[in-house]
């Protein structure tokens, strides 16, 4: 390497590892709530790069709206646990009553056997703890939607 020349020329740029790494590509539709910014929007770009589409929120109440409006695509809800109003635990109750076979993975901060108390997992929920990495996230979403989908194949 010569010396003038930076060393951040000689690393790839962000698109080429977002891309080198990226698990299969995905199809579904998700939406994320998360009410911390930063996360949300890395989280999201993690799973846009991955070939998902996001519908993101930050609280219960505005993902109980874009449900709504967009319940016919969304196949998954990945909603943090604790959410400034009602928890992601009550978002996703409410959401499961609108559309009983809607695939749900709920991240959070807390170690699981504390989440796992709360009544949170369950047939048909999955459980990512933070912070996760770009892989461990695209691996679990495609999990959850390939299980969903085994499961209708084989009816």
């Amino acid at each position: 390497m010569n010396h003038t020349q930076s060393s951040a020329e000689t690393l790839p740029d962000r698109a080429s590892i977002i891309e080198n790494t990226a698990t299969p590509r995905g199809r579904a539709t998700i939406l994320l709530v998360e009410d911390e910014k930063f996360l949300r929007e890395v989280t999201c770009e993690i799973l846009e790069s991955a070939g998902y589409r996001v519908l993101k929120t930050h609280n219960a109440v505005d993902a109980l709206s874009t449900f709504k409006e967009f319940k016919s695509i969304v196949r998954l809800l990945l909603t943090d646990v604790v959410l400034p109003g009602r928890n992601g635990r009550d978002l996703a109750i409410d959401l499961l009553a609108i559309c009983p076979k809607l695939n749900i993975i709920f991240i959070s901060g807390y170690p699981e056997n504390a989440v796992t108390r709360n009544g949170i997992q369950g047939g048909g929920m999955a459980y990512l703890p933070k912070p996760f990495s770009m892989q461990s996230l695209t691996r679990k979403v495609q999990e959850v939607l390939q299980q969903t989908e085994t499961a209708a194949a084989q009816q």
